[in-house]
């Protein structure tokens, strides 16, 4: 008797080892505002002429095998002279199922790919907590995770120096 090694068609009609994606959910895991020097913060004299520095971190958990939780966590420190004037921390997260990718593709597709659908997220809740403490608008800009990605796999390569490059699991 023969047997046919055929994959068995989807519901959607597709074979069974095609690629697959799909953004189950975006949700906002966790978010803090801190003023530590308000309220003397507001009462400097002067032009407001703050420094701002971000800290980006991407985090992915295996939820079953073809789901994972992509968090992509922005850190927002802000001082104006000596003085933090804020720090802001949001935790972007999402649900993704994704199959049928090599193991190659898992770190672009989850470090690059959900990071920059996270983002815009990520950066309209860090503008509102700003504005709700009191500050002027902050508006982060684009941030480009392919660059950011590319050079962790760089840092990761033998004879250097750097961090290891993300991993999914």
């Amino acid at each position: 008797m023969a047997t046919d090694n055929t994959p068995e068609p989807n519901a959607a009609g597709q074979g069974a080892d095609e690629r697959q994606f799909a953004l189950r959910t975006v949700y906002l895991k966790d978010m803090s505002f801190e003023s530590p020097n308000a309220p003397t913060i507001f009462q400097s004299q002067g032009e407001w002429k703050p420094e701002t520095s971000l800290h980006l971190d991407i985090k992915v958990n295996n939820l079953d095998g073809q789901t994972h939780e992509v968090v992509l966590t922005v850190t927002v420190t802000t001082k104006a002279g000596e003085k933090t004037a804020y720090v802001v921390e949001v935790q972007q997260a999402g649900v993704v199922s994704a199959h049928g990718f090599s193991q190659e593709e898992y770190g672009p597709l989850f470090y690059v790919y959900c990071a920059s659908i996270l983002f815009p997220y990520a950066r309209q809740a860090v503008s509102d907590l700003v504005a709700k403490g009191g500050f002027p608008q902050l508006v982060l800009q684009h941030i480009n995770f392919d660059a950011i990605y590319a050079q962790k796999l760089a840092e990761k390569q033998p004879g250097s120096d750097g961090a290891a490059a993300p991993t999914t699991h």
